[in-house]
């Protein structure tokens, strides 16, 4: 009888877990505007930076400087996000649109 209980416990606990996960998965908006927006731009930026070494304005190694600098930007918006469900506030998208008018500026025209 005893080892029933503890089963029918353990059972009641992961069905609790499981439930528990799969709502926090359900909040998770990768579509979210602000969010699409900064995904927007870098892809942008990857286009217009593979576009300027096509063209010879810059060097590989110019170019690599660029993708890290935006893998950053990037990186830093899916940690801002996952703070917020998914989200990205409207103060923290201002500083990520910093940066990526510094990257963009330092692509070109």
């Amino acid at each position: 009888m005893k080892t029933l209980t503890q089963k029918f416990a353990a059972i009641a606990a992961l069905s609790v877990f499981v439930a528990g996960t799969a709502s926090a998965a359900t909040t998770w908006d990768a579509s979210h505007p602000r969010r699409a927006e900064v995904n927007h731009r870098l892809s942008n930026h990857d286009h217009r930076i593979h576009q300027e070494v096509r063209e010879g304005e810059l060097s590989r190694g110019e170019a690599m400087r660029l993708h890290r600098d935006d893998h950053q930007v990037r990186t830093e918006a899916r940690l801002m996000a996952s703070q917020n469900g998914g989200h990205i506030t409207r103060q923290e998208d201002r500083a990520l649109n910093q940066q990526e008018n510094h990257v963009s500026r330092q692509i070109g025209p």
